[in-house]
């Protein structure tokens, strides 16, 4: 008997059109959106090759370290490549400054270094940072050389001066690397709440399959509630079946963003599958609670979920990455006990952590809120009764 209704609760949720797209279609949709719509944001914020001027006078010419380190910055074949250098004068820098076609210009001069720029902004940031980066590390191998000449009386140990001023050079090479794809994406966490909305809208399937069987919403849950079967293992085979199409539903989606949108997950597949397990057990118990607690008709009731749903999502960062960081800052309770937002925290502390501590946080809150909306669902059931069927 158990795996007949089974097998008839997969035959009735598949036929369901609406189900299906809600489940299946829609995620995917609003995916290829996102997609379309963040990616001309994440290439603008990719640093690009930066364009400034440095003046070509005997005084930059004698200054060793940053005329190697310039070269090395602006090697096309270099790990380094960070910018694109125009040696020139000072009139000729002034004037490319003004048309903007460059974002800085550089002057050595009376051993003092002047840069020039016409706004604020991340490229003149950069160039800031590595002129006084490059600088500090100059000083440093010009104080070793004076100490050297000061304790040997002139007897300087060059070999050991030569292997000191080697990795003082290295270490000044620029240290930007370029991870605006990967690591500073602030596009990912509106894909981890994608997966969210797609685990939370299995509730719709498990609402659906209730309702089937619920002798006040349809004729069929009154047949049902007079028949021979028994109740446990009529709903236990319902809610297995819809967890099994709400499961199908996530892995296509998961794997469209992988192999179609070019998500990135991080390297740890195993656990993000096991979030996205925990995640559509949150959709399957809510949409269980929503559908024995509320007394209301179908549509109200996938109303009702809907707008939880979307709240929960809007929380969590779906409609503006910044919202999350907002209810954490100021209302975090809301954060804590919001499933959506645990799913896409669990997402993000696995890209952006090396530990799994605050994992592991979140999979126990997600398992500790499918527990109690069971309960509290089992719970409804068992007190329903009926005057007439």
């Amino acid at each position: 008997m158990f795996l007949h209704n089974l097998k008839y609760s997969l035959k009735t949720l598949f036929r369901s059109k609406a189900l299906i797209f809600w489940t299946f279609a829609f995620p995917i949709i609003l995916g290829t959106f996102f997609k379309m719509a963040f990616s001309d944001i994440e290439n603008s914020e990719k640093l690009d090759i930066i364009n400034i001027a440095v003046i070509n006078n005997e005084e930059f010419n004698n200054d060793i370290v940053f005329k190697n380190t310039f070269k090395e910055l602006s090697d096309k074949n270099s790990e380094n490549y960070m910018f694109d250098i125009k040696y020139t004068t000072l009139e000729e820098s002034k004037k490319l400054l003004e048309e903007e076609k460059i974002t800085a210009y550089i002057l050595f001069k009376d051993n003092n270094i002047d840069m020039s720029i016409n706004k604020n902004g991340i490229n003149e940031t950069v160039t800031k940072y590595v002129i006084d980066e490059v600088q500090s590390k100059k000083t440093i191998l010009t104080n070793i050389i004076t100490k050297e000449l000061e304790n040997n009386n002139y007897e300087v140990d060059y070999t050991e001066i030569v292997n000191l001023a080697n990795g003082i050079m290295n270490n000044s090479k620029a240290k930007f690397i370029d991870k605006s794809r990967s690591n500073l994406s602030y596009t990912m966490i509106e894909y981890y709440t994608l997966i969210a909305m797609a685990c939370l809208y299995g509730s719709m399937l498990s609402m659906y399959i209730i309702n089937y069987i619920l002798p006040n919403m349809n004729s069929v849950g009154k047949r049902v509630s007079i028949s021979a079967a028994y109740k446990s293992s009529l709903i236990t085979s319902c809610l297995i079946a819809s967890y099994i199409v709400q499961i199908i539903g996530i892995a296509i989606l998961f794997l469209y963003t992988i192999f179609v949108l070019k998500v990135d997950y991080g390297n740890h597949i195993g656990k993000v599958i096991l979030l996205m397990l925990a995640g559509s057990l949150v959709g399957l118990s809510l949409g269980v609670s929503v559908s024995t607690i509320i007394k209301t008709n179908e549509n109200a009731k996938t109303g009702i979920l809907v707008a939880i749903t979307m709240i929960m999502c809007f929380l969590s960062g779906m409609m503006g990455i910044t919202m999350k960081y907002i209810i954490d800052k100021n209302a975090k309770i809301l954060n804590i006990i919001n499933p959506a937002n645990m799913i896409t925290d669990g997402f993000y502390s696995l890209y952006y952590y090396d530990t799994f501590n605050r994992y592991y946080f979140n999979i126990i809150s997600l398992i500790i809120f499918s527990i109690l909306m069971i309960l509290i669902s089992y719970s409804g059931l068992r007190r329903q009764k009926y005057d007439s069927i």
